[in-house]
């Protein structure tokens, strides 16, 4: 009996495995089982908020949908807080984030002391703007990758007030200084230029501005490796003949917080404005955007965002995989928002930016591309030179005694 109970046993089973067998395939109809991709998270940390992070995120949403398996979660960090925090961190072998934006001289710093990868094998040089991998370039060896780069090109106008005024933008430097002269004319304007202020850093962008329209590129970089001194004949002029007249005819306003100065540009009671490219995502209607570079301009300044890969993550490939995005498609995305930011792969064409910035960029890429010079410096001559241009907006005529000043306080070897 116990054989006939295990037997009849055995033969019920099969008939249920049969049943539900074919309780799948009724009415053709099959079944399948879905599976679910296992995610690792990548963690990514930058500079970024606002609309300045929105138009960041699309670069990884597009990242996210080409690779279902990697998350990516980023956070908003000050680079001063991150040089603090950071070395530390890395002496005990941790990292806070996969991939992390930072000063291009401090990942070289880093990648000097072992704490970064080496981005050789996902960066190929000739595809970048010439020039742009020396900052994170240590013989030979690339320890981090350039992003897209904000632009210092010159003096931005509203179309739309040129025409209504009759203003057109000049192409030699007595044409500029006439177009000034015209527009101290017209009632209403408290000065053809707003100046910037409260950070320091506007108005030492305007100087740049200037010193590399007459002195090149060359000029910049001999200043900031201090070959050149402040009081040499040659700066001196550029300063004497150039900028100083414009400043004692009234052309420049007195220096203003450079966020309020946006305002009350766009108004009207100013007609120019120098500033950087991510001006274009600060105005209601950036298609209403002009753009005056100083007759005959040589170089400007191009700032890249540099980010590097610690070597302690946890996900050194796909860590890699999202740095080489980054680093190149990314861009393409990244330039066809309101970023205002230029691309550094030369892969990414005219065609790939957002309509705005078209114009800007046609302008960038014929001339030279040079470091910001204060940035360069850093440290207390920065500050000091934030200081002596604010004294020079209001005070001309002590060009001498600010000349020598940024000499004796630049940094001795």
């Amino acid at each position: 009996m116990k054989a006939e109970k295990m037997l009849f046993s055995f033969l019920l089973v099969g008939v249920l495995a049969v049943a539900v067998v074919a309780s799948g395939c009724i009415g053709g109809e099959t079944t399948t089982q879905t599976t679910t991709v296992e995610q690792i998270t990548l963690k990514v940390i930058g500079p970024w908020s606002g609309a300045e992070l929105d138009a960041f995120n699309e670069v990884i949403k597009a990242f996210e949908a080409e690779h279902p398996d990697i998350k990516v979660e980023y956070k908003t960090y000050r680079a001063e807080d991150l040089s603090t925090i950071l070395p530390l961190q890395f002496e005990s072998g941790d990292t806070p984030a996969d991939l992390i934006f930072m000063w291009g001289w401090f990942i070289a710093d880093m990648g000097t002391k072992g704490h970064v990868m080496e981005l050789g094998q996902i960066i190929n040089p000739n595809e970048y703007v010439p020039g742009i991998l020396d900052t994170v370039t240590v013989d030979g060896k690339i320890y981090g990758a350039p992003f897209t780069a904000a632009a210092k090109p010159g003096f931005w106008y509203r179309k739309s007030f040129f025409e209504e005024h009759g203003l057109t933008p000049p192409e030699t430097w007595d044409e500029f200084v006439k177009l000034l002269e015209q527009i101290k004319q017209i009632p209403g304007i408290k000065a053809p230029i707003v100046s910037g202020d409260s950070v320091g850093w506007p108005l030492s962008d305007v100087t740049e501005h200037f010193i590399m329209t007459f002195g090149g590129a060359e000029l910049q970089q001999k200043l900031i490796n201090g070959e050149v001194k402040w009081q040499d004949p040659q700066v001196r002029s550029i300063f004497e003949e150039r900028l100083v007249p414009l400043l004692e005819a009234g052309y420049f306003s007195d220096p203003i917080e450079w966020t309020s100065a946006v305002e009350l540009w766009w108004k009207g009671e100013y007609a120019l404005y120098f500033m950087g490219t991510w001006l274009t995502g600060m105005v209601d209607d950036p298609t209403d955007l002009g753009l005056i570079s100083l007759p005959g301009v040589k170089a400007m300044v191009l700032a890249p965002d540099y980010f590097m890969v610690p070597k302690y993550t946890s996900h050194p490939n796909e860590a890699l995989e999202l740095a080489k995005f980054i680093a190149t498609e990314g861009q393409r995305i990244h330039v066809g928002t309101s970023s205002g930011k230029l691309a550094t792969w030369k892969e990414v064409t005219m065609d790939d930016y957002w309509e705005p910035m078209k114009d800007v960029a046609k302008v960038v890429a014929n001339v030279e591309s040079a470091p910001d010079l204060d940035d360069s410096v850093g440290g207390e001559w920065q500050k000091a030179f934030w200081d002596q241009l604010k004294l020079l907006w209001v005070q001309p005529d002590r060009l001498d005694e600010i000349l020598k000043t940024l000499d004796e306080k630049f940094p001795k070897e």
